[in-house]
């Protein structure tokens, strides 16, 4: 833990030289230092993952006759994905339809029969035996019309079936197939990252005990940029900690605005509170530099003077930026802002 002790000697020397340098001018605004916890971040990489990774299947075996998406489309649940034939299909449906019309013509004429045969049991030619099997005989045939019916019910959906739909909405990872390629039912034709993305952690086992869900994290911009960096910085929050420990490694999923451009797979750099430090923090306003070495105007009783102070990182807080201390001012001493 960085120490905050005074490094200047001899101030009553350096405070009438600062007021002289001064002129006498008035003291603009005060702060009063004091030491608290501040928490203590931890720079580890963030994995995008997709909370879901689902496959569109074929559901019939064919020939992919149009394939509607590539690595990185956008898809909704539903959409098209692609489009299998199976020739067999339409043999088959053929075939159905022959068998159709030979049932269709067999039913006329057995009808046919039945009517002649009742006006026949009237006037006492033919037996009521007679009669029942022409009736047993147009029954067969209605029940082998709806048993062809069906069958063709089933090709005309096998047929709906070669349409691969997207099974949820999301951006398509991967498709291991090509148009024109043979595909067998169950066969996968893209992959698809769906369910919104998040950031997994790895963290060393030291750290477990301080992780906990809710804490706020901060969150580097694409590139893996560094903090300080002038760059767009994000927060999440730590929504799940698991709890086993492998390799050495805790994991820790964050949810994080904004990573709906980010790729699946891609490092992004990520600050986590790991414990917390004793530190000093001042405004980052009452920091001036000079020749490469940072100043803070402290009130003394003899007056105002300028301290050599070593900042560490910075940090926002209420809108305002602060830096941490390393050493240089302690706890009470008075800032003079500019």
């Amino acid at each position: 833990m960085p120490m905050t002790l005074r490094t200047i000697p001899h101030r009553a020397l350096a405070a009438a030289l600062a007021l002289a340098l001064l002129g006498g001018s008035a003291l603009a605004e005060e702060f009063k230092v004091k030491a608290a916890d501040t928490p203590e971040l931890k720079a580890v990489f963030g994995r995008v993952e997709s909370r879901d990774i689902v496959p569109a299947r074929a559901r019939i075996g064919g020939t992919i006759v149009s394939l509607a998406v590539e690595e990185g489309s956008a898809v909704k649940a539903g959409d098209v994905v692609a489009v299998v034939v199976d020739d067999k299909l339409a043999l088959q449906l053929g075939a159905v339809d022959a068998r159709l019309k030979a049932l269709g013509a067999e039913l006329k004429d057995a009808e046919t029969d039945l009517e002649r045969g009742k006006k026949l049991l009237e006037s006492g030619v033919v037996s009521k035996r007679q009669v029942d099997a022409y009736q047993t005989k147009v029954d067969v045939l209605t029940n082998q019309m709806a048993a062809a019916e069906a069958d063709r019910a089933v090709l005309d959906q096998q047929r709906t079936e070669g349409e691969v739909i997207a099974p949820a909405p999301g951006r398509v990872l991967s498709v291991p197939v090509t148009k024109g390629s043979v595909v067998m039912a169950g066969e996968t034709i893209a992959r698809v990252a769906g369910g919104g993305y998040f950031l997994r952690l790895s963290l060393p086992e030291r750290h477990a005990a301080h992780i906990k869900e809710g804490d706020d994290v901060t969150v580097g911009s694409r590139g893996m940029s560094n903090l300080g960096e002038k760059a767009p910085i994000g927060r999440g929050r730590v929504v799940k900690v698991y709890p086993e420990i492998e390799g050495g490694r805790v994991l820790a999923d964050v949810e994080v605005e904004g990573l709906g451009d980010f790729f699946v797979g891609e490092r992004t750099r990520v600050w986590i509170p790991v414990g917390s430090e004793r530190m000093i923090a001042i405004p980052a306003a009452a920091v001036t530099t000079r020749a490469g070495v940072d100043y803070v105007r402290v009130a003394l009783p003899t007056g105002p003077m300028d301290v050599p102070v070593i900042v560490g990182d910075s940090f926002e807080k209420d809108g305002k930026t602060y830096f941490k201390v390393l050493t240089g001012l302690a706890d009470g001493d008075t800032v003079v802002l500019p």
